[in-house]
């Protein structure tokens, strides 16, 4: 299945690294990735391949680390997020 993560912070050097590596330890494939800097905040958009199994820890893993490094990342199964987006 498919996740799509979205992170936001102040920027600073390897924020994307760190995020990668959370992602590539769990065996999270990293499919596609957007950033940009605003205003000097990092805001990035990721979409991995991650397994069912063990999903719900994977999102509270994520946003846990991100917290520790200051930094606000959401993660969410990619039907919720296409589902959000019809209307």
């Amino acid at each position: 299945m498919r996740a799509i993560i979205s992170v936001v912070g102040k920027d600073r050097p390897g924020i994307l690294a760190f995020v990668a590596k959370e992602c590539a330890d769990r065996n999270a494939n990293i499919v596609e990735v957007s950033q940009t800097v605003l205003s000097e905040m990092f805001t990035m958009i990721m979409v991995c391949e991650v397994a069912n199994e063990g999903f719900a820890d994977f999102i509270d893993l994520l946003e846990q680390k991100g917290q520790q490094q200051g930094l606000s990342i959401h993660v969410m199964h990619e039907d919720i997020f296409n589902a959000m987006h019809k209307i």
